[in-house]
């Protein structure tokens, strides 16, 4: 299959894929299509669909047809689909145009029609049972009406007046051509209107050497970072069609937010030497023309492509959290629902505590006031409920998990298509100690969008408490990689230690249950495990000080750790015995 080789345009539901332009367009109110921000990478698979509109198409055929000869994991369809999906599906009734057949492929479900001039073949050359049909071109009506023809010029007289008509017709092109040219860099007239929230562009990144390679990774992380951006629905990001009219031009980001009516600017460049590469990225405020952030990205470039997922996701995840906190930090006299939520948002960015929690909670309570069929507002404050009910820093468990469970509930119903409503769902019922239950609901969410941690985390523990502990460790070392100053960060570090020490390997799990223990001193968890890990190694001491730092309130006892805890299946639980338990007894914490 060389679905690839083709071209042409196609028409489906009010969009049109052009495959030669390699572009996406929507039909608008106006009747007019409009680009969409679409990847590289999900046109492909999006070609692929359309051309074998009504069959099933597995996953051998997509990874032969947009990733050939090259070795990439499944997820990269998953993330392309998915971004197809966001696209494709918004305000539809009738379920995903891009069905899925479990365990063989997908499958374009909506009739799909070939645009072609005459000497174009018709047919989707695939056997597919929609037809391509080819679409007619519409003549353009005269102006004329009547049948009666004009009255003829004298022959001097008619080459006057055709010679004349060519002067200035000649004239008005040449002036066309000097105004358009005058006016090229000039901004459309000022809107009177704030840009609007969390909207940016990614603008075209440089490559700072002479080679085509360097130039097409440059492209490629341009076009991936719109796309990653684009899978958060608070988030308007500029088509990179767009994006790339500012390519080796010197425009400043002022003039440049005006143009395109984005609070936001992301520039970025390329650098290659040798085998290693440098990737620089700065986020600039357009209205102040200000650095808001900046990172840099060293790397080998053993594998491009692998590569490039890691550096896209890496600037997108960190981009995510700068935006969502610069928008926050934004003073406002009168807060809407959005304001209370982004600051909501931004306030989950500081380390977990029980003060942290009820900050989060109060602020999206507000959010719901204002608009009580907010799903946004209703998935977050049921997620942050259970996540206080998890973190074990809630004082009314049972009434906590009562709202999340309700809220979710709501949210779900409102929209069942939701990721947000899923991820909460997926939260309570891990407070509610159903981890397979959870699971799928928390695979659902991190389908939508790769970069989602908190998504990825849930995963870990519901593949823990299910017995599924050799896959915990690999997938938090993939957080890590991604986001190594996630507010999160603490609960992924002790993720890694509490296998460790299950599995008995307390000298490498120290190190990472310290690192968690700094990173969220309130969770006593942390402190538990850590103890229990110091006095597995025979460093008393240290086991000791650790449980003294939980004697504050009410005193420790083995029999109260395994009420008050839950250790998921009987094969975790009696790991649990063997090293959690015997280690504390060991740092001295009695039966009773």
């Amino acid at each position: 299959m060389d679905a690839l080789g083709g071209g042409g345009t196609f028409r489906f539901e009010g969009f049109r894929l052009d495959r030669n332009a390699g572009a996406l367009f929507r039909r608008d109110d106006a009747e007019a299509f409009v680009p969409m921000a679409v990847g590289s990478r999900a046109l492909d698979v999006l070609g692929v669909l359309v051309e074998r509109a009504g069959d099933l198409v597995s996953r051998d055929e997509f990874m032969t047809a947009v990733w050939p000869a090259t070795a990439v994991e499944d997820t990269n369809l998953n993330m392309q689909i998915a971004a197809l999906r966001r696209i494709l599906d918004e305000g539809r009734a009738d379920g995903s145009c891009i069905q899925t057949i479990p365990g063989r492929g997908y499958r374009f479900a909506v009739p799909v029609t070939r645009v072609e001039s005459s000497g174009q073949r018709s047919g989707n050359g695939a056997g597919g049972p929609v037809a391509l049909q080819p679409e007619p071109e519409n003549p353009a009506p005269s102006r004329r009406s009547g049948n009666t023809p004009p009255k003829a010029l004298p022959r001097e007289r008619k080459w006057l007046w055709c010679g004349g008509l060519a002067l200035v017709a000649g004239a008005l092109c040449l002036l066309a051509v000097a105004i358009t040219i005058s006016n090229w860099h000039l901004p459309p007239p000022a809107e009177t209107h704030p840009a609007p929230r969390l909207s940016i562009v990614v603008l075209p990144f440089t490559n700072l050497g002479d080679d085509r390679d360097g130039q097409n990774l440059a492209n490629g992380i341009t076009e991936d970072l719109t796309t990653e951006l684009s899978l958060g629905s608070d988030i308007r990001v500029t088509s990179p069609y767009t994006a790339f009219t500012y390519g080796n031009r010197r425009v400043d980001t002022k003039q440049i937010g005006r143009e395109l009516g984005v609070r936001y600017a992301l520039e970025g460049s390329v650098e290659r030497s040798g085998n290693r590469l440098r990737v620089s990225v700065e986020l600039i405020d357009t209205e102040k023309d200000t650095q808001l952030w900046a990172e840099r990205f060293d790397r080998d470039t053993n594998d491009v492509f692998s590569l490039q997922n890691e550096i896209t996701s890496r600037i997108a995840i960190a981009l995510k959290l700068e935006l969502v906190a610069a928008e926050a930090a934004r003073p406002t006299n009168n807060p809407d629902t959005l304001d209370y939520i982004l600051r909501g948002r931004a306030a989950g960015f500081k380390p977990v505590s029980r003060k942290g929690y009820a900050e989060k909670i109060g602020l999206f309570e507000r959010a719901l006031a204002l608009d009580p069929q907010s799903v946004e507002a209703q998935s977050l404050l049921a997620s942050v409920l259970a996540g206080r009910v998890l973190g074990q820093m809630s004082d009314a468990v049972t009434a906590d998990v009562a709202r999340a469970e309700g809220l979710a509930g709501q949210a779900i119903a409102a929209s069942p298509g939701s990721p947000l409503a899923h991820y909460a769902k997926a939260q309570v019922l891990r407070a509610e100690r159903r981890w397979e239950e959870a699971l799928p609901e928390y695979e659902t969410a991190f389908a939508s969008n790769r970069n989602w941690l908190s998504a990825l985390n849930g995963i870990a523990y519901c593949k823990f408490y299910t017995g599924s502990l050799d896959e915990v460790i690999p997938l938090m070392e993939q957080a890590i990689r991604l986001s190594p100053r996630d507010p999160e960060i603490g609960l992924f570090y002790h993720q890694i230690g509490r296998v460790h020490v299950l599995q008995s390997r307390v000298e490498l799990a120290i190190p990472w249950l310290e690192r968690a223990r700094n990173a969220i001193p309130e969770a006593t968890y942390v402190r538990y495990m850590l103890a229990s890990a110091y006095a597995l190694k025979g460093d008393s001491e240290r086991a000791a000080d650790e449980l003294a730092q939980l004697s504050s309130g009410r005193r420790p006892s083995l029999a109260r750790s395994r009420a008050v805890g839950y250790f998921g299946v009987p094969k975790v639980r009696a790991l649990y015995e063997a090293t959690f338990f015997a280690g504390l007894r060991k740092a001295g914490m009695p039966e009773e």
